[in-house]
């Protein structure tokens, strides 16, 4: 499967210079490995894994701050490192160059609990920052599959289970500390809730995937822990069914802080990998908060709903042991998909459509799936359109690959024909770039301008999101 890169030269004797210095700066935390090289490019998915030529693992912004001015001298590519969980081929070094490690910055700053609000460093993964928390009745509400850093979260503009409620890092970030790439150390917003104080650089840089910056702290909203929580299962007797109930749930008001979708064959795969019982139908997992009265309320009205719709029965609990075995299920359903065609690869994608054009969709996606015989599973954070295909394929077969390959550009094509995305949350990397220009037309140029405005060598994660010559 091919992919778009930026047109950046390699610069053996720039990249060599600059390994050099950064070794005799940081000695054994500057490493040149090949295992470790490797393990720092991109290795989730069906990209080809192209590693950087050394990984320095930083304890601190200035050390950041130390690094990328290195590779400014030399023009050598600065590619971020937070947890390695990225699906689109984010951590490549096409043009070689140093993987900055954030995971050695793991401190959690302040919370500032009376505003609801934390600031971390980087490294900090959300399950870390939660389990902070816990003890202040608090927590931080974005869940990606992964336990992911907090600086690539907001990095990749990522999102989660809960997104329909909280939204996604876009909306529960209020400013960030980042490295430029020129080395100086720039601070974004305030712990204000609110501003109208010149442009929204924080935004600029959430989501911008490395490109723009290194960031090295995020400051954060909290949310509270609610009195009271229930989830629940409903299955449902086809795919349009269980999709058409989520509209009119969304369209109804109704307050569901999760809404998952999960096809027949992804709850077959989780009955398999996480031990569970569920009837192998398109089913939709559902979490409410809120008061006793609250859940107990929405539950009631989503079973209606869903009873219209024929779907049910809808089986609820309110025991966190009941909820955590089922959202933990939720979260292992890539892992559970591989299962279905062991040795097979599985190559993830995501799109985002709006919400009255979801069940059309999934179902046009469906169909594209049965039509090539593919063995694919589909999730989806539904609640705000948006869903997940994990197709398998064998990667030693170029038939196989090449029809996996025209199925990904259908479905993507498919969601911005409807007004949709490429992408809901996964981010472009490499994988997605041919899909820009259609998305975005002659807004694309404007970012290419930013890009050479911020980043006037191209040393931040080049490669990635769109090429500069257009």
């Amino acid at each position: 499967m091919a992919t778009s890169a930026m047109l950046v030269a390699r610069d053996d004797a720039a990249i060599e210079t600059a390994v050099a210095r950064l070794t005799e700066r940081f000695g054994t935390r500057c490493a040149t490995g090949e295992a470790i090289r490797e393990q720092h490019g991109h290795t989730t998915t069906y990209l080809t894994n192209q590693p950087p030529d050394a990984v320095v693992f930083a304890s601190s912004t200035e050390e950041v701050a130390d690094i990328v001015r290195t590779c400014a001298e030399f023009g050598v590519p600065v590619i971020p490192f937070g947890t390695g969980t990225s699906l689109e081929g984010h951590l490549n070094a096409p043009a070689g160059g140093i993987s900055i490690d954030l995971s050695g910055m793991n401190k959690i700053v302040a919370v500032n609990a009376e505003d609801l609000d934390c600031t971390v460093e980087a490294g900090v993964t959300r399950m870390q920052l939660n389990e902070h928390l816990r003890d202040q009745g608090l927590f931080f509400p974005i869940d990606p599959g992964a336990d992911a850093s907090l600086g690539g979260m907001a990095a990749t503009r990522a999102s989660g289970t809960n997104a329909v409620r909280y939204g996604t890092m876009k909306d529960n970030v209020l400013a960030l500390t980042a490295v430029m790439p020129d080395g100086s150390i720039v601070k974004t917003g305030s712990r204000a809730r609110k501003s109208s104080a010149g442009y929204d650089l924080t935004r600029l840089l959430v989501g911008s995937e490395g490109t723009l910056a290194v960031i090295a702290e995020v400051t954060l909203k909290l949310s509270g822990i609610p009195e009271a929580v229930s989830a629940g299962v409903c299955p449902f007797p086809d795919v349009e069914s269980a999709c058409n109930a989520v509209i009119m749930t969304i369209q109804s008001g109704l307050p569901v802080a999760r809404i998952e979708f999960l096809d027949e064959h992804q709850v077959r795969a989780c009955n398999a990998y996480s031990k569970l019982d569920l009837a192998e139908m398109p089913t939709l997992f559902l979490e409410f908060h809120g008061t006793e009265a609250g859940v107990a309320e929405q539950a009631d009205r989503f079973g209606e709903i869903a009873e219209e719709f024929g779907g049910g029965p809808f089986d609820w609990a309110t025991k966190t042991e009941d909820r955590s075995r089922l959202w933990k299920a939720r979260h292992e359903a890539y892992w559970a998909s591989l299962r279905l065609k062991p040795a097979a690869k599985g190559v993830s994608t995501d799109v985002c459509v709006p919400i009255s054009r979801l069940a059309e969709c999934v179902m046009a996606t469906r169909a594209d799936i049965e039509e090539n015989g593919f063995t694919a599973t589909m999730v989806g954070h539904v609640g705000d359109g948006n869903f997940h295909v994990l197709v398998l394929f064998d990667p030693d077969n170029p038939d196989e690959m090449a029809a996996t390959d025209g199925f990904i550009e259908r479905l993507n094509w498919r969601a911005i024909e409807m007004g949709g995305t490429c992408t809901g949350e996964h981010g472009i990397g490499q994988g997605k770039m041919k899909y820009m220009a259609r998305e975005h037309g002659p807004a694309l140029d404007i970012m290419r301008t930013l890009k050479r405005a911020i980043d006037p060598k191209n040393i931040m994660n080049p490669g990635k999101i769109f090429t500069l010559d257009g």
